[in-house]
């Protein structure tokens, strides 16, 4: 097995494990690797064990109600994947995970992971603090889904990932990607990019971001 560190992932980042090696076989988990876009989970599966993203990257889409593909994150190694799911009643993976590269997935059974709650106070605090910042996160996305215009949901986004006024700072998707992420056309996108770079509130380098005029960004946010 791969030796993972699990120190850096957030639902193990408190667990005090003198042979890791030892604890990952005492856990009966198993990994599997999967090449670059192929799809890992599909939406609706049932979620019954913990799966953990050990190696590479992965992307989180769903598909709505009418058939869109509506893109939700980017998620890196070393991180679960929809771990609140695993304790549902409707415990239904909400997305489809498809691989950005080749990537190494392990998989803990439910009774496991209920163990190490049990036998560890800190694994359980850090699985709960993990789920509550995973409900932040859904909020701000639901957050920016509300937002009506195509201009706003960027203004928001931008902000929501800025440093500060004037720093350049890199989104990791290009335009096809971000335009999954909103919701919307690719080329609506391009052209409220455009528009923005030309009122200067913005300007875009590739995939590095600078925002120019903040007060006007907030503005355009309806």
């Amino acid at each position: 097995m791969k030796k993972v560190d699990l120190s850096a992932c957030p639902v193990c980042s408190k667990l005090e494990i003198d042979d890791e090696e030892g604890f990952l076989n005492d856990l009966k988990c198993s990994t599997k690797a999967y090449q670059k876009n192929e799809l890992i989970i599909r939406q609706g599966e049932v979620c019954d064990a913990l799966y953990m993203l050990t190696l590479g990257s992965v992307k989180t889409e769903m598909i709505t109600e009418n058939g869109n593909i509506l893109g939700i994150e980017i998620i890196k190694a070393p991180r679960p994947l929809a771990p609140a799911f695993l304790f549902s009643d409707n415990n239904h993976f909400p997305v489809d995970v498809t691989a950005l590269e080749e990537v190494e997935i392990m998989k803990i059974p439910k009774a496991e992971i209920v163990r190490l709650m049990m036998t560890k106070p800190d694994f359980m605090t850090s699985f709960m603090t993990h789920n509550a910042n995973r409900t932040q996160f859904l909020t701000n996305r639901l957050q920016l889904l509300s937002i009506k215009t195509i201009k706003g949901k960027v203004a928001h986004f931008l902000l929501e990932n800025s440093i500060r006024d004037g720093k350049p700072f890199e989104i990791n998707r290009n335009q096809t990607e971000l335009a999954d992420f909103f919701g919307v056309a690719r080329p609506s996108l391009a052209r409220s990019l455009s528009e923005m770079i030309q009122e200067g509130i913005i300007s875009v380098n590739k995939k590095e971001f600078t925002i120019l005029d903040s007060k006007r960004l907030r503005q355009i946010i309806v």
